[in-house]
């Protein structure tokens, strides 16, 4: 199984918590969910060291403290998916820093859970716990 890491990043708001999610770019995404930003682990590298790296290279975003939400499944790719939550840095402003996306927004937890690719929707419950 293929093991990926990303960041689930969230900022308290007045309506209440709002995550950064992304959109994968290219035509062929045009339908496609949207997901958190992440990536494959590379040899030697720890899964938070990728949820970093990718949410960094994705977002322009460099994580603070995280926590871990543990780990969902792919069932069609066959992808483990590492996932890290923790606060958006106050000064950050979410960008498109890749091609790999067309578009990074803060969303609530209600649209995330509707955008995001089904296997990774838990992952904003179990962040909504945490919160």
């Amino acid at each position: 199984m293929k093991q990926s890491a990303g960041c689930l990043l969230y900022r308290e708001t007045p309506e209440g918590p709002r995550v950064l999610i992304v959109h994968p770019s290219g035509n062929y995404n045009i339908r496609a969910p949207w997901s958190i930003p992440k990536g494959l682990v590379d040899q030697g590298e720890t899964t938070e060291a990728t949820a970093r790296r990718e949410t960094l290279e994705e977002t322009g975003v460099t994580a603070g403290e995280l926590i871990s939400l543990g780990f969902v499944d792919l069932k069609k790719s066959r992808k483990r998916i590492h996932c890290f939550a923790g606060p958006l840095p106050e000064d950050a402003e979410p960008r498109c820093a890749s091609w790999e996306i067309d578009r990074a927004e803060l969303v609530t937890l209600t649209e995330a859970r509707q955008r995001l690719h089904p296997d990774q929707a838990p992952l904003v419950d179990r962040l909504e716990t945490h919160l």
